[in-house]
């Protein structure tokens, strides 16, 4: 199944960096954290293949809540509940090509009406940006449902992860999202796939993070440097970086990237617990207590996109937030 884009979009929407805007008046992009955890905490039930994505046909609103939740808390981008919306996936549950497509397409419109309805408000506005939408891309491994995104052994080749991709990608990139967010990915075959994928969407842009095991190693192995240096490939990824990853790690992995790639680095941790997929639960175990002190080191490592993964909260970013905003204030100052 392919789902190309027209010809006279490939030709007449030139591409346009949605993230200059931030990194130019603030000299960073402060991103949201958790969705699907966030949505457990208010009562959601995810023990689904689907996982968050499941909310997107029972209860859509509560995504709608956390993502306002997450720009009043001084998030600049939410990121919609796609990612682990594959055709793949809905088709598991019964749903045709149309209705996954339609499912697709709600995950960004909840994250849009929800940042539109907190710019509706003048006193919002007050020192912010327009908020951004970011389309979840993620990995094979969230539709395997298994914790792949935490191995990233899928015995698949670049040419089949592109095919497993480019359908949704397609969705996506049509769906009115200001950017794409190509996260958690955890082998450099997935990364090589989705890079070759963006080539042909030359009006997109997107940002790609992968997942860490230790300070050098994307999960599957791979050096996360040679990683990073694929984003260099196409003009249409913006910005890249680390996700879902132990805090521990961000800083030195950010020097790694640093080093092969003049890019925006992206930096959005888990809070350094551990996915066991067998008992499907987060296990004990969190380094990341003084979020906003973390979001200052990470932001001196170079990162200019930064926010929460896996188990942070609103609350989490609104002190991330103010801590980021703050030491650039200071730093516009001194300049």
């Amino acid at each position: 199944m392919t789902l190309p884009l027209n010809p006279t979009e490939r030709t007449e929407q030139p591409r346009r960096n949605p993230l200059l805007p931030f990194l130019a008046t603030a000299g960073v992009v402060v991103l949201d954290g958790a969705l699907a955890t966030e949505l457990e905490a208010r009562g959601a039930d995810l023990h689904d293949p689907l996982w968050s994505a499941k909310i997107l046909l029972e209860v859509p609103d509560l995504i709608r809540q956390v993502h306002y939740d997450y720009v009043l808390a001084g998030a600049d981008v939410v990121t919609s509940a796609s990612y682990q919306a594959t055709f793949a996936g809905f088709a598991r549950r019964g749903l045709d090509e149309g209705a996954a497509a339609d499912l697709m397409r709600l995950s960004v419109q909840l994250a849009s009406a929800a940042r539109d309805e907190f710019w509706a408000q003048p006193i919002n506005r007050v020192n912010r940006l327009r908020p951004l939408v970011a389309a979840s891309v993620g990995p094979y491994g969230a539709y395997l449902a298994d914790g792949s995104e935490y191995r990233g052994n899928y015995g698949l080749t670049v040419a089949q992860l592109i095919d497993f991709h480019r359908p949704r990608l397609a969705v996506l990139a049509a769906s009115g999202a200001d950017l794409l967010a190509c996260e958690t990915i955890p082998c450099r075959t997935e990364g090589e796939a989705l890079v070759t994928l963006l080539a042909e969407f030359p009006q997109v842009v997107a940002w790609l993070s992968f997942a860490c095991g230790d300070d050098e190693h994307v999960w599957h192995g791979e050096r996360f440097a040679d990683c990073v240096a694929l984003a260099d490939q196409v003009a249409g990824v913006v910005a890249v970086g680390v996700n879902c990853t132990a805090p521990r790690f961000v800083a030195p992995l950010l020097s790694r990237a640093a080093a092969v790639t003049a890019k925006p680095l992206v930096a959005y941790p888990n809070r350094g617990e551990r996915w066991d997929a067998a008992t499907n639960c987060w296990l004990p175990g969190g380094d990341a207590t003084e979020l906003g002190a973390s979001a200052r080191l990470w932001h001196q490592a170079g990162a200019r996109l930064i926010g929460g993964c896996c188990r942070t909260t609103p609350a989490d970013i609104r002190v991330m937030a103010d801590e980021l905003r703050g030491v650039n204030s200071i730093q516009r100052r001194e300049k």
